[in-house]
């Protein structure tokens, strides 16, 4: 006896067993893919650090060109000579702190006053110089922005780098070109002994930010709110830093 394939219930049978093999390719999938996806996170986390301490492979003036994935573990190796992991008052060493979810710390502080977040902080060494990297996250005009910034001892820039999940082309996108990344080079929070941060503000008169005493680089146009977005992500992520940093002109750490 043939099967009736014009009833609803061989319809809905046949809908369900194509549901249940189809999610079991996917999940198997999925599954097989973790560790190259998880591989991934971890080499382009690699690559931004290395590209704020200005290791990369930028050849003109405005190109963002990272150390390949088949050579980035071994470079970052090479020039991240310690990471550790600031909470409380406590410095440790992990060679895992690369992989700290900065958001989710920023997230337990909020719901938790009495929590203390892991801060992060890359110490690498280039150029005869001893750089500090500082991972910062955001909030854009449409979604998340984040970064790394490395630092000298007095807290002066070295370099950055930026990126974000879906701020608009040609505006807030723009986070992540060199014209406006190489402005914040040589820019310092401090102010003397206080923090001032560095903003991205409109109409600062100095278009190629050849003042570096100011706490400001020039806005991108028509991108204000992923700017005001970038000033604060520095402002408040940066300034955790600031013990540990004093600590290091007085010999403490």
């Amino acid at each position: 006896m043939g099967i009736n394939t014009d009833k609803n219930s061989y319809t809905i049978i046949f809908a369900v067993i194509m549901v249940v093999v189809v999610g079991s390719i996917l999940a198997g999938f999925a599954n097989g893919l973790k560790p190259m996806i998880k591989a991934n996170e971890r080499y382009e986390k690699q690559q931004n650090i290395l590209f704020a301490m200005g290791v990369n492979e930028n050849a003109g003036p405005n190109d963002v060109a990272f150390i390949p994935t088949d050579r980035v573990e071994a470079t970052f190796n090479e020039y991240i000579t310690k990471q550790l992991v600031l909470q409380g008052g406590e410095i440790t060493e992990d060679d895992q702190a690369y992989l700290i979810d900065i958001d989710k710390e920023k997230v337990m502080a909020q719901k938790d006053a009495s929590y203390n977040r892991k801060l992060p902080i890359f110490v690498g060494q280039k150029d005869g110089e001893e750089l500090y990297v500082i991972p910062v996250r955001g909030k854009g005009l449409w979604d998340a922005i984040w970064g790394y910034v490395a630092l000298d001892k007095s807290m002066t820039i070295i370099g950055v780098y930026f990126d974000h999940k879906g701020e608009t082309p040609g505006l807030g996108a723009e986070i992540k070109q060199r014209y406006f990344m190489d402005d914040f080079t040589g820019e310092a929070f401090l102010t003397g002994e206080e923090f001032e941060g560095i903003a991205v503000a409109k109409g600062n008169n100095d278009p190629k930010n050849l003042d570096k005493s100011d706490n400001e680089v020039d806005a991108l146009a028509g991108a204000t709110i992923t700017g005001d977005g970038v000033t604060t992500m520095l402002r408040q992520d940066v300034k955790e830093y600031v013990p540990f940093f004093k600590n290091l002109s007085t010999g403490n750490n």
